[in-house]
Order: C-alpha cells, then sequence, then structure tokens
C-alpha cells in the first residue's frame, strides 16, 4: 500500500488513527508522523526508550496475544468512524491513560530515555491564559473594526477650502459657523418648492463658545437681514482663485450661492456684521435634518397651539411631540401657522429644535457605541466644514473640546432686528440693541442667567466742570474726536475737553492716559464712556491742575454715548432663551 493509503511503503500497516495522539495539557489530537521501523527494531528501541506513550496496533506487538477490542478509529475532528471491523469501544483519552499508568509503574525504578511530560497548569493559570488570549483577540478585533469604521467616517466627510485654515482645537474661544442651506440638489433635498434653488443661507447661527468652556451663545441670524456682502475669494475646481466682488445692502441669504458664493463668503460677512472672527464653519442641507433626527430616535418639540402649515404640510396637535425624519425637517421650515408668520418666528422653532437635538445628543444618543456609531455616520455624511475640521480625527478633537460645555449654559439669540422702512419683506440691523450684544460676545461674556457679575468698588468722581482731556482719533470712525467732545461739552458739562485731531498712529482699543492724581476724573469719563479696565492707563508721575489726560479712541470705538465696554448682561431688546429649558413651546 502506497504512502497515500491506510499504511506507508515499507511498514507493518500502521493504522492512521495511531498517529492521531491525544494531549491532556492542551485537550487537542496531535499527529505523530514518524513511522515505526521493522519489528526487531522496534522491540530493542522500546527496551532502550522505555515505555512509549501510545498504544501500538496488534499487529505491530509479534507474540502480544493481546485480545481486546480495536481502538475507536476517529476522524480529523474526534468523530468516531466504523471501517467494517465491527463495534469499537473505549476512548482514546482512557486508553492512553492507562497505558501510562503501566509504563509509569514499570519506570519507577529506572531512568526513561523518553521526555518529561509537562507539568500540568493550575485552574488560575489556565484561566490567565485563556481571559488573555480572548482579551487580546477583543483588542485586535476592536482596533480593526475603529480602524475601518474611522477611514469610513473620514471618507463621508465633504469640504471646502476657504482659504483660512485654523487649527482644530484653540486655547481661546472659539466661533463655529453653523449654516442651512435650501439647496434642492442631493440626495432628500428635492420635492420641497424652489426647484433648482442654488443653496443659500436659509439658516445660520454663529455658535461662540466661551474660552474656559464653561457657556456658549447661538446667535441666530435673520436671513432677510440688510446687511453688506464683502468681497470673496473662491477656490474653482481647478485649483484657480476667483473674487467674487461683494454687494451693497443686500439680503443676508445671499451671501452664499448667489453668483458663485461658497461657505467662506457666508464667514466673511458674518465676521463683517458681528465684529468676530471665525475658526470654523459646518453645513448642512434638508437631508441632514432628517438624517440626524433619525439617528437619535427623534427629538422632542413642542406646540402651544395646534399647527396645519401648507407651506411646510406639518400638522401636529398641541402639546409634546417626538419628530424625526420629514416631520422633524416639516418643524424647523414651518414658519406660516406660527406668530406672524415670518422668518424670525420660524428662527423660534430651529432654537427649540437644535436645544432638543443637543439635549438628546448629550443624554441617549450616545448610550451604546451602535448609537455613537449611527450618530457619527450621519453627521459625518450630513455636513460639509472646512479644512480645519475635515477629517474624521480633527472633527474628533473639535468635538471633544466642545462637550465640555454646560447644556444649561448654552443660550440661543436672535440678531436685533427692525422692520425695514423701505421693504417690508426684509429688516434692518437695530444697532442699538445689536451692537452692546456684539460686543458681550466680543468680550467672551456670557448671555447664560446666572452668571457671576464683576463687582466694582465704589471709586470718588470729579465733578464734570473738572474732567480735562485732549481727544484724537486713533481707528475710530472719520470725525470721531469731534464728535466725542461735542458730546462731552453739550450732553456731560464737561467744558475742558478738546480735539486734538488724528492721533500718531492707529490702535485697536480706546485708552485713557492719566496721572495718580486725575483718578478721579479718570473714574468719571470711564462711567461716561463705559471704559473697561484695561482701558485705563495710569502714569507714575502727577500732572498738576493744567495737563490734561489723553484719551484716544480705538477701533473700538463705534460712536459718542456707546459704551466701549461690553455689557455683563443681555441688552433689552435682544430676545434669548436657553438650550436646557424643556418648557418652550412654539406659539
Amino acid at each position: 500500500m502506497d504512502a497515500q493509503g491506510r499504511g506507508r511503503a515499507g511498514d507493518d500497516n500502521v493504522d492512521p488513527a495511531d498517529q492521531w495522539v491525544f494531549d491532556p495539557d492542551t485537550g487537542n489530537y496531535e499527529l505523530r508522523l514518524d513511522p515505526p521501523g521493522p519489528t526487531a527494531d522496534r522491540s530493542s528501541a522500546r527496551k532502550a526508550a522505555g515505555p512509549r506513550r501510545t498504544r501500538r496496533h496488534p499487529a505491530e506487538r509479534g507474540g502480544d496475544t493481546d485480545t481486546r477490542p480495536l481502538p475507536t478509529q476517529r476522524n480529523r475532528r474526534g468523530e468516531a468512524r466504523d471501517d467494517g471491523d465491527g463495534p469499537r469501544t473505549g476512548g482514546r483519552a482512557e486508553r492512553r491513560a492507562a497505558a501510562r499508568g503501566g509504563a509509569s509503574a514499570a519506570n519507577a525504578s529506572g531512568p526513561t530515555g523518553r521526555r518529561r511530560p509537562k507539568p500540568k497548569k493550575s485552574g488560575k493559570k489556565k484561566a490567565l491564559y485563556w481571559t488573555s488570549g480572548v482579551l487580546g483577540f477583543v483588542l485586535v478585533a476592536a482596533a480593526t473594526t475603529a480602524y475601518v469604521i474611522y477611514q469610513q467616517l473620514d471618507g463621508n466627510i465633504k469640504k471646502v477650502d476657504v482659504g483660512i485654515n485654523n487649527d482644530a482645537v484653540s486655547d481661546g474661544p472659539v466661533n463655529l459657523l453653523v449654516i442651512g442651506t435650501d439647496a434642492r440638489e442631493g440626495k432628500g433635498n428635492s420635492g420641497y418648492g424652489d426647484a433648482g434653488s442654488v443653496g443659500h443661507a436659509d439658516t445660520t447661527i454663529l455658535m461662540h463658545i466661551s474660552k474656559d468652556r464653561t457657556n456658549a451663545t447661538a446667535l441666530s441670524i435673520p436671513r432677510d437681514l440688510i446687511t453688506d456682502i464683502p468681497n470673496c475669494p473662491t477656490k474653482q475646481k481647478d485649483g484657480s482663485t476667483k473674487v467674487i466682488p461683494g454687494q451693497q445692502q443686500t439680503r443676508f441669504n445671499t451671501s452664499l450661492g448667489q453668483e458663485g458664493r461658497d461657505p467662506g463668503c457666508t464667514w466673511r460677512t458674518v465676521e463683517k456684521l458681528t465684529g468676530l472672527k471665525i475658526d470654523h464653519f459646518m453645513m448642512a442641507d434638508f437631508n441632514a435634518v432628517k438624517e440626524l433626527s433619525t439617528a437619535v430616535d427623534g427629538v422632542e418639540v413642542c406646540t402651544a397651539k395646534d399647527i396645519n402649515d401648507h407651506g411646510s404640510h406639518l400638522h401636529l396637535k398641541a402639546g409634546h411631540h417626538v419628530v424625526k425624519g420629514e416631520q422633524a425637517l416639516a418643524f424647523v421650515r414651518t414658519r406660516h401657522a406660527i406668530g406672524y408668520g415670518s422668518d424670525l418666528d420660524r428662527i423660534k422653532l430651529q432654537q427649540q429644535f437644535i436645544g432638543s437635538l443637543v439635549r438628546k445628543l448629550k443624554s441617549s444618543a450616545f448610550s451604546s457605541p451602535g448609537k455613537l456609531l449611527d450618530v457619527a455616520t450621519a453627521a459625518t455624511k450630513a455636513l460639509t466644514v472646512d479644512t480645519g475640521i475635515g477629517t474624521a480625527s480633527k472633527l474628533m478633537d473639535f468635538g471633544n473640546d466642545m462637550k465640555k460645555v454646560n447644556l444649561n449654559k448654552i443660550t440661543f439669540a436672535t440678531v436685533p432686528v427692525l422692520d425695514n422702512p423701505h421693504d417690508p419683506a426684509t429688516v434692518i440691523l437695530n444697532k442699538t440693541a445689536a451692537e452692546p450684544l456684539f460686543k458681550m460676545i466680543q468680550a467672551d461674556q456670557s448671555l447664560s442667567k446666572g452668571g457671576k457679575k464683576a463687582k466694582k468698588a465704589p471709586v470718588k468722581k470729579a465733578p464734570p466742570e473738572l474732567v480735562r482731556v485732549d481727544v484724537s482719533n486713533g481707528g475710530g470712525p472719520i470725525g470721531s474726536a469731534q464728535e466725542t467732545v461735542d458730546w462731552l461739552q453739550n450732553s456731560k458739562g464737561a467744558r475742558l475737553s478738546t480735539n486734538t485731531g488724528n492721533a500718531t498712529q492707529k490702535v485697536a482699543k480706546t485708552t485713557l492716559e492719566y496721572a495718580p492724581d486725575q483718578a478721579d476724573q479718570a473714574a468719571t469719563l470711564a462711567d461716561w464712556m463705559g471704559l473697561p479696565k484695561s482701558a485705563l492707563k495710569q502714569s507714575s508721575q502727577a500732572a498738576g491742575d493744567r495737563v490734561p489726560m489723553k484719551l484716544t479712541l480705538g477701533k473700538d470705538f463705534t460712536g459718542a454715548g456707546q459704551p466701549i465696554e461690553a455689557p455683563t448682561e443681555t441688552p433689552d431688546g435682544v430676545q434669548h432663551v436657553n438650550a436646557g429649558d424643556k418648557n418652550i413651546c412654539a406659539k
């Protein structure tokens, strides 16, 4: 019989079953391929080497008259098989153990030539090895899965190069521009009217996160606000840059889409409007609202009355509801059935929806890895971002930094506006309320209720007629020095104020230089003009009675009588709500 048969050429019909030896230390069968030699040689070798660990077939033992049944043959999976020789009984492990037992007794008094068996592992060691092996497998599997998911999320992200590439994480305050576009192109965006829309800045929120990450302000910018759009450099498909000319006094929403403007144009428009430097942007379309709301299993909203909006096709009874998918999109698009039917009323619904979405994300949405993956997948597929956060790792770093903010310290506000007397379909900036609000955010002041307010120590103030000051313009609008002197003399009674023209150089911040013996005058002027402590520069030498203080107006000066210091409380006329408030209902 050849080597492929049940024996090997030249041997004594070795049974292949006897070549599979059970090892009790590992719990597995091991294949031993060394064929035995001729009977005589095997007998001599066995006497020299001592007892074998495996029983030989009776045919190999010569005069052995053992008449016990042949051992059950097993295939490689350990299953019993029948070769037509009748029933075979007895487990191989038991026979091996019996053989070893006899051999051990025979060799108790003499050396053996075989290798000693390895000592058995204790139960604790076996458990440790098993646990380590499983843990290693889990870690490798988890790492592999995470890598695959990471690559998948990375591939989902769409990004736009706006010509500004800021780091994902900053040590200072962060300004994130969130843009909701009304584009009708792409998956899930058609069928909502206005077919072919290039995608304007339909919903825009400037999210300001404080330097210490304790609070945030989400400032909604009305789409129908009349404002100036600056010149905008945009990246073209061939890699070149095209500058799109700016436009004066036009609707804010045309800062995106119109004339080929990209999110960088909206970015620059918001910077010009608010005086805040933006770090990053995120843009979402209609489908993003549907996908994200579905990924978190719905968002809870509230209406104070029944809503039947023919434009958005939203139909809700008064009360609390959980909306997702198409219904969630209809909720944030609704305006005709609430308030006065304007975009300003729709902003309130959007703020309620986003606040509720944030609450959901901070609670149950991250309760399991599966849910987290659903949200991450939906978010990365739905969002378009700038290159500064244009990879999964950068986006993750940015998100980990932002999630430090306490939910109850996130305040939604809307840029204060007035009806446009020249066009009732648009609005104009309410400068009286808006400019202090912008200053508040620029100064990193929180709009949230219950914030700590700095206590000012009482300072002795000089009477108006003793306030002597020279005013120069170092960065304010043209004519600011004379405007300020007129205001001081006519409105405040400071007859000793003088216009000294333009300063020798431009400065960003307004400053007041005074001597120690002019501290009372400085206190009076600082109170009138709303100067922050950082604006007061005291010298070391006394000035005397005839030397005036020096007031240099900086770029932060907006007008006589306008406080330069940011207010510590939300200005009157600014609508604002807290993201943690669950009792807000649309009216």
